[in-house]
């Protein structure tokens, strides 16, 4: 048995078993700790290293000290030079606070800081995510190949020798090549030949090599394209004037970690950008996170142009499909009812899945778009609401968690 034994020096020479320990063993804590960290951020600091505090009474362990013979004692240090035995010493002043709190009762505890990386830190963040119902059902531009046994070979390396197939060939050969001098043999040795023309004969047969390099067969493999997860995700988002700047962060935060996580954790992956008020548009990246816009409400206009560019580019076949839409919901006359219609009867059949999270005004006070799609009864769909930047992170985990394995 090999054992490997990583010698490589970390930042400031930290131990990476160690730390990798650590990591899992408070893997719940660091989490709660980066998700308050993530709700603090600007949008352009989301991917960024990060230092998260853990209460130290989470990380704390129970001993076992060795005690003393225990009940009341009373004794004085050597080297004291203040008190005799039986003096009183005054309680100190400020409560009887525990940790590093300030002020009367001093309830606050102490925290341990600790330091990710970028890459623990955005692991921790993406941890157990993952798009719902991806299915492997293209081949397209793959890098993806399995190797395949395609029978034998006459040629190869040593490795790749097949003993039994080559021992059959070496018995198959010195059968056929053995057959007509053994019949020689049999006719010498009936009509009682000479001997010397018999052992002759016998050594003839006894000549045949064992093992030619004709018998030797090695195993063949061949790479073959494996069919890959092909997905896009649509963007939608609506920056219509009843969106304020609030919301519209709200929007940006949650498809800025949407952004990442597919980025991060899924190579073939395209993002569609759309954008809408009362008309829709394609945009590219910056434009979709940075540029303003205002207008009137029409949800329909966003919808159509995602089927438009799946019909046209992704065809369903080959390509896992998502959609995830961000809106306040304040759609007016038939439009939420004709968005309802459109992604029931267009878009859920060509989509994988389909997320739509709100932004409302008030979380008692559901908005037209939130009735209609309250009717929309599919494994497909999931529709989540969002009201503070804390809750932007738990609705993305809980709209893309992990699949259970049955």
């Amino acid at each position: 048995m090999s054992i490997i034994i990583d010698r490589r020096l970390n930042d400031r020479n930290k131990n990476a078993v160690n730390r990798q320990r650590f990591l899992r063993r408070y893997k719940e804590q660091i989490r709660k700790s980066v998700t308050d960290v993530v709700a603090r951020r600007s949008i352009t600091d989301m991917e960024q290293s990060g230092v998260v505090n853990i209460p130290i009474k989470d990380i704390s362990e129970p001993s076992f000290h060795h005690g003393g013979s225990g009940g009341d004692r009373e004794y004085v240090n050597a080297g004291n030079r203040e008190f005799n035995t039986g003096d009183k010493i005054p309680r100190p002043t400020g409560g009887s606070g525990k940790g590093s709190g300030e002020g009367e009762g001093g309830d606050s505890e102490d925290n341990f800081s600790f330091a990710l990386s970028r890459e623990e830190f955005m692991s921790l963040f993406f941890d157990d995510l993952e798009l719902p119902h991806l299915v492997r059902n293209a081949l397209g531009e793959t890098r993806d190949f399995k190797w395949r046994r395609a029978g034998y070979t006459p040629s190869g390396v040593p490795a790749n020798l097949s003993v039994s197939r080559s021992l059959r060939n070496s018995m198959a050969r010195r059968i056929a090549i053995g057959a007509p001098l053994r019949r020689q043999l049999l006719e010498l040795e009936a009509a009682q030949a000479a001997e010397e023309e018999i052992e002759a004969m016998r050594a003839r047969i006894e000549r045949i090599p064992f093992v030619e390099e004709v018998d030797l067969r090695y195993r063949h493999r061949v790479k073959e394209p494996q069919p890959i997860s092909r997905a896009v995700m649509f963007c939608l988002m609506d920056v219509s004037a009843s969106m304020t700047e609030d919301k519209k962060d709200l929007a940006k935060r949650f498809f800025t970690l949407l952004y990442l996580f597919l980025s991060r954790k899924y190579e073939k992956v395209e993002l569609i950008f759309i954008r809408h008020t009362d008309d829709a548009q394609e945009v590219d990246e910056d434009t979709f996170f940075h540029d303003t816009k205002s207008g009137g409400t029409v949800v329909l206009s966003a919808l159509k142009l995602m089927q438009e560019i799946a019909v046209a580019r992704y065809p369903s076949d080959s390509w896992n499909i998502y959609g995830a839409q961000v809106s306040d919901g304040d759609a007016f006359g038939a439009d939420p009812e004709k968005s309802r219609a459109c992604l029931v009867e267009q878009l859920l059949p060509l989509s994988r899945y389909f997320a739509y999270i709100e932004v409302p005004d008030q979380a008692d006070r559901p908005s037209p778009l939130t009735h209609a799609y309250q009717r929309i009864d599919s494994d497909r769909f999931a529709m989540k609401s969002v009201m503070a930047r804390n809750e932007v992170y738990p609705v993305l985990r809980e709209l893309f968690k992990r699949e259970a394995t049955v």
